[in-house]
């Protein structure tokens, strides 16, 4: 069987014996240093590659612009859609105030004072679902003078705390700060 030849495709090889003929180190830095950029490249395609895929499951940016509203405060009573839930905005009276804080605390279903629900009391800011099957309730109606979800017969006081019917829990307080006297950002 013959063998091919291929020492007409290799290089020459250099003088072991010449101190200064380094022709075969400099031909292996050179191997070591493609390879050492091969892989710095190839990590860097990889970083770029998974920065992709994470940035993708990210929150898009209508989900970010409905995270947080930005509201003037005007009027008695506002609805805004938040969310995609209503949101109930109620300026309360006095007479609102001095009758959602003379309630026992005890007799309640869901015990929760007015002044945990509410930063100011004049204003009211609550989620307008109501908590046993997710109805919108209706503002400034039922026994207590609040709300009052009419597929089921839940009754809340001006405080938005249950007081009568099937609703297990209040109605939600979400997070809120205000910016001015006539300004909150809810979210």
């Amino acid at each position: 069987m013959n063998v091919p030849d291929f020492s007409d495709y290799r290089r020459e090889t250099t003088n072991p014996d010449d101190p200064h003929d380094n022709c075969a180190e400099q031909r292996k830095a050179f191997s070591y240093m493609m390879v050492a950029a091969g892989v710095i490249g190839s990590c860097y395609a990889a970083k770029g590659i998974v920065n992709m895929f994470v940035h993708s499951m990210g929150v898009s940016a209508d989900v970010l612009a409905m995270a947080q509203i930005e509201i003037k405060l005007k009027g008695k009573s506002v609805t805004f859609k938040w969310r995609g839930k209503p949101l109930f905005i109620r300026h309360r009276t006095e007479s609102e105030i001095q009758g959602v804080r003379s309630v026992k605390i005890s007799t309640l279903r869901d015990p929760e004072s007015d002044d945990k629900r509410v930063k100011d009391p004049h204003r009211l800011l609550v989620i307008g679902v109501c908590t046993h099957l997710g109805c919108v309730p209706i503002a400034n109606a039922g026994d207590f003078g609040g709300y009052y979800c009419p597929c089921h017969g839940s009754h809340f006081d001006a405080s938005g705390r249950v007081r009568k019917g099937p609703a297990p829990l209040n109605l939600e307080v979400p997070q809120y700060e205000y910016l001015d006297e006539h300004t909150m950002i809810v979210g």
